[in-house]
This record gives C-alpha cells, sequence and structure tokens, in this order.
C-alpha cells in the first residue's frame, strides 16, 4: 500500500512536471533555495512622455515616484535592489547621445530606503527611451553570484534606438543561460509598445503587465519583488550535442537549452537497476512562428533502439509546448550490474515567421529525475486495476448470481399467472 501511494505521488509529480515545467532536482545541481541573496533592478523610464498626465488625474512620473516610494517600504530585508534609469539626463535631439542615456541611480545591494528615496525624487521627465542599452546595462549590474535575478522594466513607450532592437537584447541574454526574468510594464501603451514589451518579457520567461491606474502599478511593481524573495529551483544551462556519443551527462535537476529551428539535441543519463527515468521537456516559441508545431522528446539506447517516446503538437498560437516520458529500468539480482546510459533527444518543428530571426534558436527546458523504481508486480496496476481485480471479479459473479435469481423469479411469476 505504501508502495503504491508513493507511485501515484511520482506520478502526479511527473504531471506537475509536464504542466508547468517545474521539477524537483537533485542535490547534485542545483538546491531548492538559494544561498545567496536574490537581486531586483527596477528599470524606470524617465523620457520626455513621462510628463503626459493620463493616470488618475497626474503624469505618468508621479505616478511612479509613488509606486516606487511604497514599493520601497515593503521591499523584503533580503532582497538586494537597484534603481536604473534611461532617458533622464541627456535633454537634447542628439540621437547618438540619446540613446546612450542610461545610469544606475541606486546601486544594487541592501537597501537604505531614505537614500533611495531621495535620489528617485529628483527625477524629472528628460530626453529618449533606450530600452535596449538600458537592459544590457541591467543586466551587467546584477551579474555574479547565485540567487533569483530580476529586472522590473516600466515604461510608456517603444523604444527610440533602433536598429538595436529591445526584444532581440532580451533574447540574447536569455541566451547566455544566466536564469535572468525581465517583467515589463507598459503606462498606458499603445499596440506597439505593448508587442515589445510582451516580446521582451517572453523572451526570457517573465509577465508583461498593461498599467492605467496608480494602485495597480505599486500593487504590480510590489509583488514582482516578491516574487524574487521565493525560494525557486534555478535552472542549470546546458548544450547538448548534434549526436548522443558528445551528449553531456545530466544527473537530476532542471536544465535549460537553446535548439535551433529543425535542430536535434541528445543529452546522457545513468540509470540504475531498479530506477525510473522521468523526464519532460518544454520548448518555448519566444518570436512569432508559423502555425503548426510539435515537439518530440525520445529515450533510445545508446545502440540507437528506442525505449520510449513522448510527442506533443498543435495549431495556431501558442506560448509553450511540453512533452515527457517515464522509463523504468528493471531491477537485477547482480548487486554489480551496470548502469544503462539512456540517450535523451529533443527536437521541434516550430518553423520561424517571415522576416523573423532563427538565431539564437528557441528556448527549452529539460527536467530529468531519477527514483527509485517500482520493486514488483503488485507496485503497479495489472491492466490498469492492480487488486481492483479481486473487486470486479466479485462484481461479476454478483451480477451473474442476481441475473439468474431475477430469471428464475420472473420465470416463477409466469407460471403463476398462467396457471391463474
Amino acid at each position: 500500500m505504501i508502495r503504491r501511494q508513493r507511485l501515484a505521488a511520482g506520478v502526479c509529480a511527473l504531471l506537475a512536471a509536464l504542466a508547468a515545467g517545474i521539477a524537483f532536482p537533485g542535490g547534485a545541481v542545483a538546491d531548492e533555495t538559494q544561498a545567496a541573496a536574490p537581486k531586483v533592478e527596477l528599470v524606470l523610464d524617465v523620457s520626455g512622455s513621462m510628463r503626459t498626465r493620463d493616470i488618475d488625474g497626474g503624469s505618468r512620473m508621479a505616478a511612479a515616484k509613488q509606486a516606487f516610494d511604497e514599493v520601497l517600504d515593503a521591499t523584503p530585508q533580503e532582497v538586494q535592489l537597484g534603481i536604473r534609469t534611461l532617458g533622464a539626463n541627456y535633454p537634447g535631439n542628439d540621437r547618438k547621445e540619446g540613446c546612450k542615456d542610461t545610469a544606475q541611480l541606486y546601486p544594487v545591494g541592501t537597501l537604505n530606503r531614505t537614500d533611495a528615496k531621495t535620489a528617485v525624487a529628483t527625477l524629472q521627465p528628460t530626453g529618449w527611451t533606450p530600452i535596449g542599452p538600458a537592459l544590457l546595462k541591467a543586466a551587467d549590474d546584477l551579474n555574479g553570484g547565485g540567487g533569483t535575478r530580476r529586472i522590473v522594466l516600466i515604461t510608456d513607450g517603444e523604444d527610440t534606438c533602433q536598429p538595436l532592437d529591445p526584444c532581440e537584447v532580451a533574447r540574447e541574454i536569455a541566451a547566455k543561460g544566466v536564469g535572468l526574468t525581465i517583467d515589463t510594464l507598459g503606462l498606458v501603451p499603445d499596440a506597439k509598445t505593448r508587442d515589445q514589451l510582451s516580446c521582451i518579457a517572453d523572451a526570457t520567461g517573465g509577465t508583461y503587465t498593461d498599467v492605467r491606474h496608480k494602485e495597480q502599478l505599486s500593487s504590480r511593481v510590489g509583488q514582482l519583488v516578491d516574487r524574487a524573495a521565493d525560494p525557486v529551483v534555478t535552472p542549470v544551462a546546458t548544450e547538448g550535442a548534434a549526436q548522443c556519443t558528445d551528449a553531456p551527462e545530466l544527473k537530476s535537476g532542471l536544465y535549460t537549452d537553446r535548439a535551433a529551428f529543425g535542430q536535434q539535441r541528445w543529452y546522457k543519463v545513468s540509470v540504475e537497476p531498479g530506477q525510473e527515468l522521468r523526464t519532460s521537456v518544454s520548448v518555448a516559441d519566444d518570436r512569432a512562428v508559423n502555425p503548426g508545431y510539435g515537439v518530440l522528446l525520445r529515450a533510445v539506447t545508446v545502440h540507437g533502439r528506442e525505449i520510449v517516446r513522448g510527442e506533443a503538437a498543435g495549431t495556431g498560437r501558442t506560448d509553450v509546448v511540453s512533452t515527457g516520458l517515464r522509463y523504468p529500468k528493471p531491477a537485477s539480482d547482480d548487486d554489480n550490474a551496470p548502469a544503462e546510459t539512456v540517450c535523451l533527444q529533443v527536437s521541434h518543428s516550430f518553423s520561424a515567421a517571415s522576416g523573423v530571426k532563427t538565431t539564437p534558436g528557441l528556448p527549452i527546458e529539460l527536467t530529468v529525475d531519477v527514483v527509485a523504481g517500482p520493486s514488483g508486480h503488485h507496485d503497479v496496476a495489472s491492466f490498469g486495476l492492480g487488486r481492483g481485480w479481486w473487486l470486479l471479479g466479485a462484481l461479476v459473479v454478483i451480477g451473474f448470481l442476481a441475473g439468474l435469481l431475477w430469471g428464475w423469479l420472473s420465470r416463477w411469476r409466469v407460471a403463476v399467472w398462467r396457471t391463474n
């Protein structure tokens, strides 16, 4: 009974991993809690358009300042917080100079609330909107050390420093595998701004929020800062190979990689006799792709024989596609029986829309969990029923006997009716 319950719990864990892309990694890869302090940098747009008065009767800048004051008061003590501005210092019309206008207003570190509030109070809407350069600098501000790292970008307009596309900048940051998340908030955004900020957030697994009221801005920024303090599993960056023989060997954990369009990625996992391999993969489309797509996850032997596969497909709009598989390695009577090397193949059939860059590849998240497998037939369901066969058999016998009795009674009643 206990072993069946454990197996059921394991199946539930696998389903949860397939749905949410979350796994329970072993200590060899990543801890569930982070020893290093979480880091957050708030990136605030201080461009000239922030003077616009369309948020609860006040300017966008006033709403941002009020939100910062409230968030700074409520920031958890364990969070190291910094503030970076864009468009705050150069008032001129020289585009080249305007696109350099990003500065760290308050360094990432232990928060002194008074100093941080004083710095924010001095800000006045000034110049351009160099979102791309600001994101690059913010990523450098958060570089180094472990723990969660999050950028919260607050802006009211599109980047004005093309061709440095901030969406491409976000993809490059994500491709480095540094585990940095960018959340974006658009102040009374138009359609183009909304699309750009959504793309930035999608590229790093962050969120996008439309903001039209002061309270909404304060609440959302506060939620994102608090979220950084929550214990999380940090994915470990890995790089799959073009064939199994050259693939990296993975242990239980959560991994990130990039898979180019039409490319296969291979990984290896060692499974001891009596263990079960549970693995899932999620592929995110962080850019415009054509309708019609699929994701394939295969487990094969080192000789190329397929053991088991998982696949998912669809059409139309989607953000992520996931699939998974399980492979129990039978127990052996030989205590010295060698482990089996299982090759995992990940591939997808996404295709880039016209004019969309194909590099870097699409982000993939791979979950690997190697656990103790079922010890015998009594631990698994027999044709889906397990010991429920006894109950089914009893119900069949009872039904048969009840049918005979009902038939006999019916015949008897008919005979009595004819006699009378």
